[in-house]
């Protein structure tokens, strides 16, 4: 059987080669003092690797124990901590007489390192037999003059108290008379440590004898007196009145870890609306004054748990201006948290205080270069859209504001503007002709393609009245002259003639005649320029790059001309809407048919110019036939046709807003913690006392003994026992029935570290000697440490532990072996492999569809899986996938809805080590055919190989476990 252990230093220690017993004996008695000082390196190494000497321990005492050397003196404090101090029947060694008399001399050395450290030793002894002749010596270090030596010996009596309290049975007395004493703050410390945890009734009467002085006290007696107030308080309710005052106080402490754990402290001693107030106004100057970022987000996280208590947020609603503050950190995980706190604690008193901040942060961020610069840019808009969408009022305030970011060279800031403007303007029609305005304002000045293409749309689809020639007019003006390629073609050779005529300027008469000859010509398209030395030199006009005149090009020309028809089809959809908005509202055929003619005009010319070779790359053909439509759709005016262009799209963008909000509120729901489910009258249930008959008052037995089975694990139900996650189901069998050694194990993940809790079970009637569990492992895990060889009697079993570091998130592999020893010979018994599943690491997570698609095309590993499956249903094979791989569907429910015999989704995951998994579903199957199955592929990306590769063998594997229950 396995016997307790203290846990002793912990040395990492490269593999060692096993030394001869007599040449370290010969090195420990015969060598200098730098030999004896690497011996015993070496032994301390190959101690705490599982090797044992007991013959070393006696030539240790003579020869190195009375050395004076301070290095070696520490290396044996960690020799004798570690080193087995008792024989095989549990009776101390001879030779640790010999010891403790040695220590009884280092506790009255005149050096006061000496003392102390040998005092921090004795706090690690377990053995009372050793302790008891050092009583003596240890409470005389209590009178020490150093302070030092007394801080220490207070933890060794603390230390010897707790664990055999019989030897110091005065323990609590002799250090309330030492505090009473002492002027040193750590002495203090250790010794109101020792009160607290020994006699709150002593460490509470010296509080209250100096309660005023508190406030004077150093910083880690502070600390030690806030766990008091916390531990009491708690206790005795009634005591709380008798100390609150004193946690105030300290909430003004010159150090921030006493503020910080004091404010936690009140807010769990008092709900009262001047206590929450107090707390949190001191978590905010933290978190201002604080310059660590670690620090700030913590700090952060607590006053975002203050504000998930129902009867702290009333109370904080008033300090979002404080909260606002916090913006001053330059990190952008610290704002991101202060805005959507803020966010979260603005009501309509002063949402217009907070949207002037914000108005000056956006300020703030005009001409500032700095890589988070952009990404805070966003968050400011998406801060100052959420606002404008929860209180309507501000939104007239918030819109010019944002409307100058739609010229910003962030695209994604631009981007955030667009969403928020299309969502204000559908959802508020008395703001639509100030943000028409604010917008045809800025049109010309946007710089961005996409930005252009959806402030096109919007345009399209709410100008109204007179506002639509004014459109119309805004898009001439960016698109240019029309038609386009004659335009092209015309300042192709404007600028030359332009160009020439310019030389002719400068260079007089025969320059200009020779420039006219040429153009004249047409064969050199030559120009004559005049060098630095006053000499001519020609330059053809084919060698010159056409840079220059492209950025001259008004912005949606250029965008043709490099190749972007996208734009085109999109101007040309939102000019037919205005033309038949005007025809609907212009009653004179003369005028309608002009301004008909005027669309058609610029789309007839952009298919021109999408043919003519001018662009970079030619119009597509799902462009051209776009533009068809709409030229089709203005000259055929059929019913059908209008409807689409003058209604649908906006009822489209209305369903789509109304879904999305519908998930908002899906999703706050799901945040909010759910009321008790248990009724007044329900039955009390002990899973204790449990029986047959109890099944009468509605308990089920089986779950009961199940809850017990599972060590206390909450609520478990069938389905639980069933799942991959249940615990039941990481019971691993390593070896076979018949095997002389039976042995499995419970793999429990936790985070970065994997526990094997491995059962060995002798089934020989021999006993096995040195019987040693050996793992090694695969993939990104490493095992911490070797377990222990044990000795097991006939039948007899016993538990080993082994610890494995995880480092990343990939399928790892634990194998290995059992060797053991019998009378006859040495056996191994081959273990079977354990697999550590990826979903212990993987939780499902939300980002935005921007952040999906920038991560999407950052990511450079990419693994395809295929569809094998037996579902015949799309949206089953769905909820299989995402309960399969702990991934969370990004594609609305209302996106997925309805059977068109195709499905395409987005799925995101994080693990705890902050890796990102992406996943791209595509599936189809035949409308006509029911029971067809389930075809198509699945693309996973992730920034490491090992987590797409990953995430691709657990699909495949689960998707084999549906194939073969099918």
């Amino acid at each position: 059987m396995t016997s307790q252990v203290p846990c002793y230093t912990i040395i990492n220690s490269p593999d060692l080669e096993v030394p001869n017993e007599m040449q370290l004996k010969q090195d420990l008695e015969k060598g200098d003092t730098n030999v004896k000082i690497e011996t015993l390196k070496r032994v301390i190494k190959l101690l705490l690797n599982g090797e044992r000497y007991p013959g070393l321990i006696m030539t240790i005492i003579r020869f190195v124990l009375p050395v004076q050397n301070h290095t070696i003196k520490k290396l044996l404090l960690i020799f004798w901590e570690i080193v087995p101090k008792t024989s095989a029947d549990g009776k101390l060694l001879q030779e640790m007489i010999l010891v403790c008399d040695a220590y009884r001399k280092d506790l009255q050395h005149p050096n006061e390192f000496l003392r102390g450290s040998t005092l921090r030793f004795l706090c690690k002894l377990k053995e009372p037999e050793l302790l008891e002749p050092l009583m003596p010596a240890i409470r005389a270090c209590l009178d020490h003059r150093h302070s030092y030596v007394r801080r220490n010996a207070v933890l060794a009596i603390f230390t010897i108290y707790k664990n055999f309290d019989w030897l110091v049975p005065d323990g609590p007395e002799l250090i309330a008379s030492f505090l009473d004493t002492q002027q040193d703050m750590s002495c203090k410390r250790n010794a109101f440590l020792m009160l607290l945890h020994a006699d709150q009734e002593r460490a509470l009467n010296y509080l209250a004898s100096c309660i005023d002085q508190v406030h004077t006290f150093g910083d880690i007696l502070q600390l030690v007196i806030v766990e008091l107030i916390y531990k009491v308080c708690h206790a005795n309710p009634a005591e709380r009145s008798r100390f609150i005052r004193c946690i105030y106080n300290l909430l003004n402490s010159s150090s921030n870890a006493v503020r910080y754990e004091s404010a936690g402290t009140l807010i769990t001693l008092s709900l009262a609306p001047t206590a929450i107030k107090a707390a949190a106004s001191c978590y905010i100057e933290l978190v201002v004054k604080e310059s660590d970022n670690n620090v700030k987000l913590i700090v952060l996280d607590r006053l975002v748990a203050m504000k998930e208590h129902e009867g702290m947020e009333k109370v904080m609603q008033d300090l979002v201006m404080d909260v606002l503050r916090v913006l001053a950190a330059p990190d952008i995980e610290v704002r991101r948290k202060t805005l959507a706190l803020a966010l979260d604690l603005v009501y309509s008193r002063n949402i217009g205080e907070m949207v002037l901040v914000l108005k000056k942060e956006v300020a703030k961020t005009h001409n500032v270069e700095h890589e988070d610069t952009g990404k805070y840019r966003q968050l400011l808009v998406r801060t100052l859209h959420t606002c404008s969408i929860k209180f309507p009022d501000v939104a007239a305030n918030v819109i010019p504001v944002l409307v100058e970011f739609l010229s910003d060279t962030n695209e994604l800031a631009a981007a955030d503007v667009l969403v928020f403007i299309r969502e204000a303007i559908q959802k508020f029609p008395a703001l639509r002709a100030l943000i028409i305005e604010h917008l045809i304002e800025a049109f010309p000045q946007i710089k961005s393609s996409k930005i252009h293409r959806a402030a096109v749309w919007i345009l399209g689809e709410y100008v109204e009245g007179p506002q639509i020639l004014e459109v119309i007019a805004v898009i001439q003006q960016t698109l240019g002259e029309v038609p386009m390629v004659e335009a092209e073609q015309r300042r192709l050779a404007g600028d030359q003639t332009e160009e020439q005529k310019q030389q002719q300027g400068s260079t007089g008469g025969s320059a200009a005649g020779s420039g006219t000859e040429a153009s004249g010509s047409g064969s050199g398209n030559a120009s004559n320029k005049v060098t630095s030395d006053g000499t001519y030199a020609t330059q053809s006009a084919y060698s010159l790059a056409p840079v220059a005149k492209a950025e001259k090009r008004p912005p949606l020309r250029q965008y043709l001309m490099d190749g972007d028809f996208f734009i085109g089809a999109a101007l040309s959809a939102t000019l037919t809407k205005l033309a038949l908005r005007y025809a609907e509202l212009q009653p004179e055929a003369r005028a309608q048919n002009r301004l008909t003619t005027q669309v058609m005009l610029i789309m007839s010319s952009i298919l021109h110019l999408g043919k003519s070779g001018f662009p970079t790359k030619p119009i597509t053909n799902d462009d051209t036939d776009r533009i068809f439509v709409c030229l089709r759709t203005l000259s055929e005016r059929t019913p059908e046709a209008v409807a689409v262009f003058t209604l649908f799209c906006r009822e489209a963008l209305g369903k789509m807003l109304d879904a999305q909000h519908d998930e908002d509120q899906r999703m706050l729901k799901e945040k909010q913690k759910a009321t008790a489910k248990v009724q007044p009258d329900d039955p009390v249930l002990f899973a204790q006392l449990s029986n047959g008959r109890d099944n009468q008052l509605g308990e089920n037995v089986f779950e009961s003994s199940l809850n017990q089975a599972l060590a206390g694990s909450k609520n478990a139900q069938m389905s639980d026992v069933a799942s991959p996650n249940s615990k039941l189901n990481k019971v691993t069998q390593l070896t076979g029935f018949s095997d002389p050694v039976y042995a499995e194990a419970y793999v429990n993940v936790n985070q970065y570290d994997i526990v094997l809790d491995v059962l060995i079970v002798n089934q020989t009637n021999d006993t096995l000697q040195n019987c040693t569990l050996e793992l090694a492992t695969l993939g990104d895990l490493k095992l911490v440490e070797r377990p222990h060889p044990v000795v097991l009697a006939p039948h007899d079993f016993c538990n080993i532990k082994a610890n494995v570091k995880v480092s990343s998130t990939e399928n790892g592999i634990i194998f290995g072996n059992i060797v053991y020893d019998t009378a006859l010979n040495t056996n191994v018994v081959v273990l079977n492999t354990i697999h550590i599943d990826i979903m212990d690491y993987i939780i499902p997570a939300s980002c935005t569809d921007t952040e999906f698609r920038q991560m999407w095309q950052d990511f450079e590993w990419e693994n395809k899986v295929t569809v094998n499956t037996s579902f015949t249903d799309l949206h089953e094979y769905l909820k299989h996938l995402l309960k399969s791989t702990n991934m969370k569907c990004l594609t609305p429910e209302k996106a997925l809805s309805g059977q068109c015999g195709f499905m395409a989704a987005n799925m995101y995951a994080k693990s705890i080590f902050g890796e990102n998994a992406l996943a791209n579903l595509s599936i189809e199957k035949p409308v006509d055919d029911p029971d067809s199955k389930v075809t198509g592929h699945i693309r996973i990306r992730a920034k490491s190989q090992g987590m797409a590769l990953s995430l691709g063998d657990k699909i495949s594997s689960s998707q084999k476990q549906s194939v073969q229950a099918a």
